[in-house]
């Protein structure tokens, strides 16, 4: 509802039923929003749970809505911000009016908040800065208004009075208008002086009345108006001054100086000649008027007068001036009028870079026609030069050498001999002397670069340049030519490279090849001209970079030859099963040498497939009964070059049960005299031996050892008490000493009945002596030996001081006690303790050098161990025997001699059948 349509209802229905009573409110201004003013509902008595259905609201006249009432309290709040200066200037009071509508019944009120003034505003003045001129001449008690500042706060919060900062000269005067407001008015107290402070900066300030007060400042700048209350004053009564006989026209002799404290013209000076100041003297010397400069006029001469004696004056131009007057004397000095000469006698030139110091290069005189101290002339040259005069008569030098020259720094010196007299002032006369410095070979040629690098591509064009060796010496002439010469130190290198004398260029003579050779070195010697000849060797290496220009070769099977090598695989052969092996290499490096083997043409292309890095051949599916018997593969070689070079490889492979199988259908091919023919036999030769060998040696160190373990453990039987034995089920095990334990270490550790797969209970290492230390050999053990049981018992409960199971020292399937990590549970691995373990231990070497011998056999139970590290436990390998057999191919056979334990793992698990069979054929063998 807004105030018109209140007012048509109360003209409707009449005012008086409706206004009740009139409410009034006080609260200072600024206000925060949400303030409470008063409550209105609980002053007119209205009922606070009856508000919200009568719909009570505040009707203001203004545009901006003041003020609200909470419903829920009934307080009336403040709604907008409220700021008395703007409302009501500097009205007081001042007041805002409302209405109060309620409807159900329709009932009005009228009410009034008055705002209270609070100090929110600073005084403010015009301008920040005042400016008055005061003359110097204004006598005290003179009074001087000041601009007032206005406060639009009222009351005790308006302003209230003035300060002025401290000063010598003026007071401050605070009067009251009959309105009530204050200003100030500055009063003279002391008479200003110019020449004393040509200035003054005062500050005054307005306060008002509130707490705290709030404060404004002005700057008052006063300037003092000058009065010629000063003559002018001399800087000094006489001057004096000297000149020579023949100073010309307009010479400053002197110049006088006077000053006025007084501003304007009454400081401004006028110089001139006294009345009684001679005609001569005013003939001879010109007196400039504004500057008081004494400046020549005419001729002076010393012979007709020593002395002048001038008198000046100086004026300001005041009303009535003021004078002042001072005297100049002039003394005039004979003058030193005639210069040296320096005459050259001879010049030595060019000088040697090589002249000794000392050597002679010029000879001069030198005269002056003044007399006494002016006829004395002395003579120097301008220093950082490797000369130096001296003098053995009167009047003459001698120029000679001081230091070393270098041409090569300096080739010619523009010596200035400078001559001067000893009058005042002295006069002098300079002289220059060209010396030019002759070369001598004293630089050896300076190459470019100390070594040279280069980089040729392989069969490149003969007499081709690659390299321009070049130098430089700082010598002139002859001493600068140089030439260039290649040593021969290496005889093929004069018939490959070849150098111009003259400029230095390498060629090449004839075309290289990088897998010929792939680095040159040679020396090129850089000599000059001179006597003696000066020589530096620059080194040269020569890179031959590497083309695509070589072909993968293929070394099996062999390309060349009329001898067919089938590879036989036996029927029924899983997928995965390496056949044989393409073995290729490629004569160039790096990306040029790098082969990949494709599958080209196959009989069956679904029954092999080809590694596309190693070049092995592996069956892609198990071959089945009806496959042809006979398969021819061609296999692509290419290298990674560019372009790429590529061959071929032919293979062939035949499926049947034995090779003589495959004899028979190759009964009709012709044998050729071939000289590698016995390469596979002298290999199993080879391989057998090694087998033997190994086979004897392991042999010998197993009885060693099982020889050392017996005594040990004989003596620790007899030397131990039944105080350190474990009653019940649980027995102790003696460890022996393996292979690559210390001799001083002896250990023992427990095990739980069927330890095969149980945890190893305790593990420390203890002291070396076997005899001292008898309990700490049965109640500690380490890891990493060989352990053998002595006895078992029936599962029973196991003591109290049994350590809990240790699950690092689990033994997997492969570490268990056997052959080859793959027995069943019922044997327990150990070191051979009789004659039956031994001749067991005996046999399994045999199998595995025969097996070696055949190359079948992947010669692995793990990684170089030959089967013997799953049974005798980790440290039994041959970790330190180098394995040469990842690399050899036995031709004829359809195994490599690899280092894969899992192949032999897999080929034992595979079920029984032909190469079960053929497996004892070979045992038996």
């Amino acid at each position: 509802v807004t105030t018109g349509q209140v007012l048509s209802l109360l003209l409707l229905f009449g005012v008086s039923s409706w206004v009740s009573a009139a409410i009034r409110y006080a609260i200072p201004e600024e206000a925060r929003r949400g303030s409470a003013v008063g409550n209105v509902v609980a002053d007119l008595a209205l009922d606070l749970g009856r508000l919200p259905g009568r719909r009570l609201r505040v009707v203001s006249g203004s545009n901006k809505k003041y003020f609200g009432v909470d419903l829920t309290s009934g307080a009336l709040l403040v709604s907008e911000r409220i700021d008395r200066e703007e409302l009501c200037g500097a009205l007081s009071p001042c007041t805002l009016s409302f209405e109060i509508v309620v409807e159900n019944p329709l009932e009005l009120y009228s009410g009034t908040v008055e705002i209270q003034d609070i100090n929110d505003n600073d005084p403010v003045f015009p301008s920040s800065q005042a400016r008055l001129e005061i003359s110097e001449s204004v006598a005290p008690g003179a009074r001087f208004p000041l601009e007032s500042a206005q406060d639009p706060d009222v009351g005790i919060n308006s302003l209230q009075t003035y300060q002025l900062s401290a000063n010598p000269n003026f007071a401050l005067d605070v009067q009251t208008r009959v309105d009530g407001s204050k200003y100030a008015e500055l009063v003279l107290e002391k008479e200003l002086d110019r020449e004393d402070k040509r200035e003054l900066n005062l500050v005054l300030t307005a306060l008002d009345g509130g707490s705290p007060p709030r404060s404004a400042h002005v700057q008052i700048h006063i300037d003092v108006v000058d009065a010629n209350d000063n003559a002018p004053v001399f800087n000094q009564s006489t001057y004096k001054a000297s000149v020579r006989e023949n100073t010309p026209s307009g010479t400053l002799v002197a110049q006088i100086s006077a000053y006025d404290l007084d501003d304007g013209p009454n400081g401004d000076i006028i110089y001139s000649f006294s009345s009684h100041t001679p005609a001569k003297v005013r003939e001879l010397f010109a007196l400039d008027s504004a500057t008081g400069e004494l400046r020549v006029k005419g001729q002076l001469d010393y012979e007709e007068a020593k002395l002048y004696e001038i008198y000046l004056q100086a004026k300001d131009k005041g009303v009535v001036p003021g004078v002042a007057h001072c005297k100049v004397l002039v003394e005039v000095v004979d003058v030193n009028d005639n210069a040296p000469e320096v005459t050259v006698t001879s010049v030595y030139s060019p000088v040697p870079e090589d002249a000794a110091p000392g050597t002679v290069v010029a000879l001069l005189s030198v005269t002056d026609l003044d007399s006494h101290d002016n006829g004395q002339v002395n003579c120097f040259i301008s220093p950082g030069i490797p000369f130096m005069l001296s003098s053995s008569l009167k009047n003459y030098y001698t120029l000679k050498t001081e230091g070393a020259l270098d041409r090569e720094k300096a080739s010619e010196y523009n010596i200035t001999i400078t001559a001067r007299d000893s009058g005042s002032p002295p006069l002098s006369a300079v002289k220059h002397i060209l010396v030019q410095v002759s070369d001598v070979n004293d630089n050896a040629p300076k190459p470019s670069q100390d070594s040279y690098d280069v980089y040729v591509l392989e069969n490149n064009m003969p007499g081709i340049p690659i390299l321009n060796v070049t130098a430089t010496d700082p010598d002139l002439g002859r001493n600068a030519q140089l030439s260039y010469t290649l040593f021969q130190g290496d005889p093929t290198v004069g018939h490959l490279f070849s150098i111009n004398r003259e400029n230095g260029t390498l060629y090449l003579l004839t075309s290289l090849d990088h897998e010929d050779q792939v680095e040159f070195g040679m020396m090129v010697q850089v000599q000059d001209g001179g006597f003696p000849p000066l020589a530096t060797n620059v080194s040269v290496s020569v890179f031959v970079t590497d083309l695509n220009d070589n072909a993968p070769t293929v070394l099996y099977p062999h390309p060349n030859t009329t001898t067919t090598y089938t590879d036989v695989v036996a029927p029924g052969t899983p997928a995965g099963h390496m056949v044989t092996k393409v073995v290729a290499v490629d004569a160039d490096a790096g990306y040029n040498a790098w082969i990949s083997y494709t599958l080209l043409q196959a009989t069956d292309p679904s029954l092999f497939s080809v590694g596309l890095h190693n070049g092995d051949i592996f069956t892609a599916r198990q071959l089945r009964e009806d496959d042809a018997p006979q398969h021819t593969l061609v296999i692509l070689l290419k290298d990674h070059g560019e372009p790429v070079l590529s061959t071929s490889a032919t293979v062939s492979i035949s499926v049947a049960e034995m090779v003589k199988e495959v004899l028979t259908d190759l009964t009709d091919v012709a044998p050729a005299n071939d000289p590698r023919k016995h390469v596979t036999f002298y290999l199993i030769l080879a391989v057998i031996l090694v087998s033997a060998a190994f086979f004897i040696t392991m042999l010998s160190v197993g009885i060693f050892k099982c020889y050392k373990w017996r005594q040990s453990k004989e003596l620790f039987n007899s030397s131990r008490s039944t105080t350190y034995r474990t009653p019940g089920p649980f027995h102790h095990i003696d460890a022996v000493r393996g292979g690559f334990t210390p001799p001083n270490f002896y250990h023992q550790v427990y095990l739980t009945t069927d330890s095969r797969q149980s945890d190893l209970l305790c593990k420390k290492p203890f002291t070396s002596s076997p005899l001292g230390s008898r309990q700490s050999t049965i109640r500690n053990g380490e890891p990493g030996l060989y352990h053998q049981i002595v006895g078992t018992a029936s599962q029973l409960p196991a003591p109290a001081e049994q350590a809990q199971p240790n699950t690092d020292w689990r033994f997997s399937q492969t570490q268990r006690p056997g052959t080859s990590g793959s027995q069943n549970g019922e044997e327990a691995g150990a070191w051979p303790n009789n004659q039956f373990d031994t001749e067991m231990l005996q046999a399994m070497i045999l199998a595995s050098a025969t097996e070696a011998a055949d190359g079948n056999s992947t010669l692995g139970g793990g990684n170089g161990t030959m089967g013997l590290s799953a049974r005798y436990g980790p440290q039994f390998t041959l970790q330190h025997v180098p394995d040469y057999r990842q690399n050899v191919y036995i031709p004829g056979s359809n195994a490599t001699l690899t280092n894969a334990a899992g192949k032999r793992d897999a080929k034992n698990a595979a079920p029984a059948g032909g190469n079960k069979k053929k497996s004892g054929k070979k045992e038996k063998k």
